[in-house]
């Protein structure tokens, strides 16, 4: 993997932790590396705040998933109905 493509991480969770504000259990969520959180046995998440914080890693799962799903999309969909 190059610097110039970042790997994008995503896990599941599989308990709120007693979070539920800021966690959906079975949502995919996208983790960002964190060296020492990981030594720590906690995971930086971006949570449903939309801000990244801290949780023990034992609420996730992590899961794979293909580029072309993880991207973002950028084309619009037009609505289908006639006036």
């Amino acid at each position: 993997m190059s610097k110039a493509e970042p790997k994008h991480s995503y896990v599941r969770c599989l308990d709120d932790g007693g979070y539920p504000e800021s966690l959906e259990v079975n949502k995919v969520y996208v983790l960002l590396p964190d060296e020492q959180a990981d030594e720590r046995g906690h995971l930086r998440v971006i949570d449903e705040t939309g801000e990244d914080y801290l949780y023990p890693a034992k609420l996730f799962e992590f899961v794979d998933i293909p580029p072309q799903v993880a991207r973002p999309q950028t084309t619009r969909v037009r609505n289908s109905r006639t006036r």
